[in-house]
């Protein structure tokens, strides 16, 4: 069975490409850099329902998300967290957190007021994104 988004994590997020193992996302909603990785296996619930060499492929990813994360937002910390209990499909949201954003210091699922970015403004953000991770090893921009 082919890869397919689920279709909440297509509605709420623009594509900005694909990593070997992961698909990578930009949320919309308009608190900051907030990447999701979505690994491109069917039927995928857990990260230890991944064979060991898709573990550590992902972890190789997430690190590299990260590391861009805090190289180009300078974030006071970052939140790298898998919850799935709205969307079973296995992806892992990768938030760059500041001080001054709505919801710190507490987590942001429940505590923003949900409102998306500016078509716009994703627009240019995913654009920025692309580009950073475009020198990245294995990274295709969508499109």
């Amino acid at each position: 069975m082919p890869f397919e988004l689920h279709p909440r994590l297509d509605a709420d997020t623009t594509w900005l490409g694909d990593l070997p193992l992961c698909r990578v996302l930009l949320s919309k909603e308009d608190i900051g850099p907030w990447l999701i990785l979505v690994p491109k296996v069917e039927g995928i619930r857990e990260i230890h329902h991944l064979t060991e060499s898709e573990q550590q492929q992902f972890i190789k990813e997430s690190s590299l998300v990260a590391e861009k994360l805090e190289s180009h937002s300078n974030p006071d910390k970052l939140n790298i967290g898998a919850l799935g209990n709205m969307v079973p499909q296995l992806h892992v949201h990768h938030i760059a957190r500041f001080q001054t954003d709505i919801a710190w210091p507490g987590p942001v699922w429940g505590n923003t007021n949900g409102v998306q970015r500016h078509q716009l403004a994703q627009v240019e953000m995913a654009e920025k994104w692309r580009s950073l991770l475009l020198d990245s090893a294995g990274f295709t921009p969508a499109g």
